[in-house]
């Protein structure tokens, strides 16, 4: 009765099964769970550099567009003013002509086209001087040497005007009655006699765009605005100047003048008007890369009569911009690609070891259940032996309890013979009821447990059942340090495990040999972390050296009574408390087995360590 809390359950495997699957879930894809969202930042970071890449060649192919058209304004104004320049020499040098200064004076039209019409082809022929005015101090034209045929009509231009208002030369780009964009220079020409009239020189500017043509390596347009050309004017300058042109191409603007490449049929208001907004533009046309942008054209009075649009080739360096995104993108994806399968790789890897450390979890969890198993029906095993032991233990004095009993009836006479049986009595029922106490201290069943514990104490109750319980007074020797030794365990357990031990011993040993059982302070062999070995040795005939690898392995044993189990339960509650179990043959003969466990409580252990060691 004293063992009810020992009954087998019969549901005790399916429970401990249940509580496993609970405990191990399955294993976690790792690849799938993270792949996709690796690839998936890696194509938006891949993305993310080609996007980059193609903007910055963008942004360096605007650039350098953005030069060459600050380039072309600044060479316009270097060229513009050169030649106003060499027309104001040429005007210095003919107010100088004396032949030239009288006919002008004396307003001699026939005179002055004798005298300078020479110098006016020289100048035509040599520095592209295409206009060349005599005008009266009322601003009525005397004489038009490159139209000798048309004279005496009002001169109305704005250069003209400021240069009578200013009594001073005016330079600067005006429109013609022609249609024909010319840089115009007016001086005054003054003599002893005053005034004598106004000088008027001027050139086309078509020289000028095929000039930084080649300077620049770009075209050029020249675009008017309708508003301030009449179309009829136009097209009698187109005829008189044997040109061609549409006036109707372009809906507000016209192309006066342009470089030796004609205009791109790809060149519409829309693009016009895009331009005019400060953008630029980019456009295919027979196999050729065009980049377009816009200057504006304004003549002396400041006004915006229309626009310079410059055109550069960029065929080449867009095959090489495209080569080059081509390039980073293939090398881009060739690195996603290796990176990706690295990642992959490695992630392969770790699922690998992950599904490894499950299958391992879920082994030692198989393993630990299987040892509380094993460990449950070692205690019953062994709670067999020792029924049978107690049973014998308890015979002899309740067989005496019933003989004095039977003795104190037939002298209940005797008062003082009747009190000395029942005193023996009573003794003989202490004695069973302080062995059954003691049986069922060692034998109560607690789940693990650690708290501190003097080892000398477990020890002693442990062979107190040794030696209560084994048929056959075999002796016991205790070798323990002079200091307690208090350590961190279970010990519960850990009587178990040493009672384990001493019925090994008890079978191995032969003959009058004791048992020896001794505590010493020991380091881990391999982590020299310190601890304490509590050895069991027998004199027996020792193990066999092919089995005493095996002598751990659960159900394995060489005796045809024996379970196998007790060895493997010594080993599981070495490990549960993070120590372990050893076993050696010892040359004087015997077996000596040996639990290691480290030291928990250095503080209370310092002096009992020292005496180990002497």
């Amino acid at each position: 009765m004293a063992f009810v809390g020992w009954r087998y359950q019969p549901n005790l495997r399916h429970t401990l099964g249940v509580k496993l699957k609970a405990s191990v879930p399955p294993p976690r894809r790792v690849k799938a769970s993270l792949m996709w969202p690796f690839a998936l930042v890696l194509t938006f970071i891949l993305t993310a550099f080609v996007a980059t890449a193609y903007f910055l060649q963008v942004q360096e192919r605007d650039r350098a567009l953005a030069e060459r058209v600050a380039a072309v304004a600044k060479l316009v104004d270097q060229k513009l003013d050169k030649d106003t320049h060499l027309m104001r020499a040429v005007l210095l040098a003919m107010q100088g002509n004396i032949a030239i200064a009288a006919a002008f004076g004396s307003q001699d039209r026939a005179a002055l086209l004798r005298e300078a019409d020479p110098l006016f082809q020289i100048l035509h022929a040599e520095h592209r001087i295409t206009h060349l005015y005599f005008n009266s101090p009322e601003l009525v034209n005397l004489v038009r040497l490159h139209s000798p045929e048309q004279f005496g009509d009002a001169i109305t231009r704005t250069t003209t005007i400021q240069a009578r208002s200013q009594n001073a030369s005016v330079h600067g780009l005006e429109l013609g009655a022609l249609g024909t964009l010319t840089l115009r220079l007016v001086a005054p020409w003054q003599s002893a006699q005053g005034l004598l009239g106004y000088v008027e020189m001027g050139e086309e500017i078509g020289h000028l765009v095929n000039e930084i043509h080649e300077t620049l390596a770009v075209d050029l347009f020249v675009l008017v605005d309708k508003q301030f050309l009449p179309a009829q004017q136009w097209h009698q300058g187109l005829a008189l100047l044997k040109r061609q042109g549409n006036w109707d191409h372009f809906a507000q603007q016209v192309l006066v003048a342009q470089t030796r490449v004609p205009a791109p049929v790809a060149i519409d208001d829309a693009m016009l008007t895009a331009l005019r907004g400060g953008a630029n533009q980019v456009f295919s046309q027979d196999d050729k890369t065009l980049h377009l942008a816009m200057l504006p054209l304004d003549d002396a009075s400041g006004r915006r009569i229309g626009d310079l649009v410059v055109m550069r080739d960029i065929s080449g360096l867009q095959q090489t911009f495209q080569r080059s995104i081509v390039t980073v993108t293939l090398l881009s994806s060739l690195v996603g690609t290796f990176v990706l399968w690295l990642f992959y790789f490695a992630l392969d890897r770790v699922e690998r070891d992950y599904q490894r450390q499950h299958d391992l979890e879920h082994q030692l969890l198989r393993l630990g259940t299987e040892h509380a198993r094993i460990l449950q029906t070692e205690k019953l095993s062994a709670l067999g032996t020792m029924v049978g032991e107690i049973a014998h233990q308890l015979n002899n004095p309740l067989v005496g309890v019933v003989n004095l009993a039977q003795l104190a009836v037939r002298e209940a006479d005797d008062p003082v013979r009747t009190r000395e049986l029942l005193a023996e009595i009573r003794r003989a029922g202490e004695d069973c009821h302080t062995f059954i106490t003691s049986m069922l201290r060692f034998a109560k069943v607690s789940k693990f447990e650690c708290h501190a514990i003097d080892m000398a104490q477990v020890v002693n109750e442990t062979v107190l059942m040794f030696r209560q319980t084994v048929q056959g007074r075999i002796p016991v020797e205790l070798n323990f340090p002079k200091t307690s030794v208090v350590l961190e365990v279970d010990p519960i357990l850990l009587r178990h495990a040493l009672f384990n031990l001493l019925i090994n011993a008890a079978q191995a040993t032969e003959g009058e040999g004791a048992i020896v059982i001794s505590l010493q302070a020991q380091s881990h062999p391999d982590t020299g972390a310190p601890g304490w070995a509590l050895t069991v040795r027998d004199h027996g005939r020792g193990i066999a050296p092919e089995i005493l690898d095996k002598v751990f392995s659960p159900f394995f044993t060489t005796r045809r009574e024996g379970t196998g189990l007790g060895l493997s339960v010594v080993q599981h509650v070495a490990l549960l408390h993070q120590g372990f179990v050893s076993v050696e043959n010892l040359s004087e003969g015997g077996t000596q087995f040996a639990i290691w466990l480290p030291q928990t409580n250095p503080k209370l252990n310092h002096d009992a360590q020292d005496t180990g060691r002497r």
